[in-house]
């Protein structure tokens, strides 16, 4: 059968270049190890991630293009195919992982490598039969905007150099501030009660990956993360105060009269079970809406996995690994996870593994075809796995502790099988656009889920030791949710007004006509967390509302954004440095702060904003557009 009008790569089937190589691999595991670290604290901090595909391509086209003077933009393409690969592991595991250290059940090394390693390598097999159906069939009709975008950036690889220099700035800069915060030179945060107004307060973490994040989300999503914010500090505490003025009673789960509570026991207390009410409630509405989707997905994959052409020789931009194998693949692991002692979740939990794997594998890889991997409702599909299945191990007698952690593991190993099935379709979409051969890529996949699935649980493990998961520093929410959700339902203990509270608050957020996750998300985290996010979304607003054209205002965008992810890495990866000398206590957290003011901190982040601005308005007019 003839194919009509066939698209033509940026390297032609026709015209073969390096592409794995043992440089492209070698720095390709390199950046995967460090931005899945960088993704996890980040994760653990605010509850969201970022894609690190446009500055992974930037940073290899540096390296390979600047010092190996290598000039293949198929090798570029697979460092950046191991790094997303990578960091998708890192996003899947610390959305759910950290709730058993959160339970006092520290998981061991193997087990979380297992959770990581089997979910990863899912996500990626599954993934594969869709490529066709979603990246070649639909080329015209699924835009995948990150993996587009990556194409862009690869295809402009003569700007690398001075691209790369700005997320190195970036990145130094935001290393520099940790650093400060690291040996406790100035605070990282300040804030200040509301005079005259009981209960409510205000205050801001003046560090750089906050405003990172907020450039790069933009101000829309930024501000609703800031109205939950204040909905929670100076709305729902205030209002709690106020009623319970001079009470002698406790109220449950308090244990202490609530009139000696103050607003940070108000917030342990009441609030962040409202929030979780909230967020799980986000979660699975953001599922429902894309309902549709869902069942056409799963419609249209089933056709095409029966229809599909494999007679005749392929090209070379066509060829996937084999399918039998990918199917051997499938089978053997979800047979592995059935039966090994490491997890214990019994043929129950990998028969769940296996539908809502490939379910929802299938839903996350068109839904970001079409707006894109932070859109993609993770939470929600994974919230509603771990529901489904700890009600089933319940009725089955599978409960306690035992039936907890599993169903906390069946809901770890498909939340990084989607999380890693996302990423891994835009990386399919710009190795299609840039002419990159697609069995290589997937081979690539799999060594960046390798090098960051036996490496996660190290970096769980020293955040919790030195910073404290589910703590003021490292706040964990999907994770506390999992936790809260787990234990309520095996338990029958949660405080189940205040989750509907919470549900009641989330379904009023959705009619307004907002995004009810990202408001819920920001009604749990502290005030703290969200307005410095909010400072970066400004700062993008003005970057962009005095720009002459939209080539301009886009240019100011994408350098904007790589600054900002060079200022979330830094501070990130001197986290991880930071918690390596804690724990031979190099460095003492809890030595007094040498500068214990309000307005250092103040007047750092003024200069981390400054910057910010600078750096997106500056370079953007010396540059001519990628895009």
């Amino acid at each position: 059968m003839k194919r009509e009008s066939k698209f033509v790569p940026y390297i032609p089937a026709s015209r073969s270049l390096p592409e794995i190589t043992i440089v492209s691999v070698i720095l390709g595991v390199v950046l995967a190890i460090v931005f899945g670290a960088a993704n996890a604290y980040l994760g653990l901090k605010i509850g969201l991630t970022v894609t690190a595909s446009i500055p992974a391509a930037v940073i290899s086209m540096a390296i390979l293009r600047g010092i190996f003077r290598r000039e293949s933009i198929l090798e570029n393409n697979i460092v950046q195919t191991m790094t997303t690969a990578g960091e998708a592991v890192a996003a899947g595991a610390i959305f759910t992982i950290p709730a058993l250290y959160l339970m006092k059940l520290t998981p061991s090394q193997g087990m979380v490598a297992f959770i990581a390693l089997t979910g990863g390598f899912l996500g990626v097999f599954m993934m594969i039969p869709l490529r066709r159906l979603l990246i070649v069939n639909e080329h015209e009709t699924l835009p995948y905007p990150e993996g587009t975008a990556c194409a862009e950036v690869l295809k402009s690889g003569e700007q690398g150099g001075s691209s790369a220099a700005l997320i190195f700035a970036g990145f130094a800069i935001g290393g520099l501030v940790k650093v400060f915060d690291g040996l406790r030179w100035i605070k990282n945060s300040v804030g200040t009660a509301i005079a005259g107004y009981k209960g409510a307060t205000v205050g801001m973490d003046v560090m750089p990956s906050l405003l990172g994040v907020g450039y790069i989300i933009g101000p829309r999503i930024a501000g609703q993360m800031m109205a939950g914010g204040l909905f929670a500090s100076v709305v729902f505490i205030p209002m709690i105060s106020f009623f319970t003025t001079g009470s002698p009673t406790s109220f449950f789960p308090a244990i202490e009269p609530i009139s000696t509570i103050d607003a940070g026991g108000i917030y342990s207390n009441y609030i962040r079970y409202i929030g979780a009410g909230a967020v799980a409630t986000g979660g699975l509405i953001t599922l429902l809406k894309t309902l549709p989707l869902l069942i056409k997905s799963v419609r249209d994959t089933i056709v095409s996995l029966r229809t599909q052409d494999q007679q005749g020789t392929l090209e070379r931009t066509d060829q996937d690994l084999s399918y039998k194998y990918i199917g051997i693949g499938v089978l053997v692991l979800i047979l592995i996870i059935a039966f090994t002692p490491v997890t214990n979740v019994g043929v129950l939990g990998a028969i769940a593994i296996a539908i809502f794997g490939f379910l929802f594998v299938a839903v996350a890889s068109r839904i970001v075809g079409i707006v894109g991997s932070s859109s993609m409702p993770v939470s929600g599909m994974t919230i509603a796995t771990l529901l489904i299945v700890t009600i089933l191990y319940k009725a089955t007698g599978f409960s306690g502790t035992e039936g907890s952690v599993a169903a906390l593991v069946v809901a770890a190993i498909v939340c990084v099988a989607i999380a890693v099935a996302g990423d891994i379709s835009q990386d399919l979409k710009t190795g299609y656009l840039v002419g990159g051969t697609p069995w290589k890529q997937q081979i690539a996949m799999m060594i960046g889920v390798l090098a960051s699935g036996l490496l996660i649980g190290y970096v769980l493990t020293l955040f919790d030791s030195t910073y404290g998961l589910g703590g003021t520093e490292l706040p964990a929410v999907k994770a506390v949710l999992m936790r809260i959700i787990v234990e309520g339902i095996m338990g029958g203990n949660l405080p189940w007004d205040l989750i509907f509270m919470g549900i009641g608050l989330a379904i009023t957020i959705e009619f307004l006509g907002l995004n009810s996750l990202t408001v819920a998300v920001g009604f749990y985290l502290p005030l703290s967390i969200s307005s410095p996010i909010m400072v970066g979304g400004i700062i993008r607003w003005l970057s962009e509302a005095f720009a002459k054209d939209e080539k301009i205002r886009r240019r100011r965008e994408e350098v904007g954004t790589l600054f900002a992810s060079g200022l979330i890495a830094g501070e990130a990866l001197i986290s991880v440095v930071i918690a390596l000398l804690i724990v031979p206590k190099v460095i003492d957290p809890d030595k007094p702060i040498a500068f214990d003011n309000n307005w250092m901190p103040i007047t750092v982040f003024a200069l981390l904003a400054i910057s910010l601005l600078w750096a997106a308005t500056r370079f953007s007019s010396k540059e001519k557009p990628t895009t």
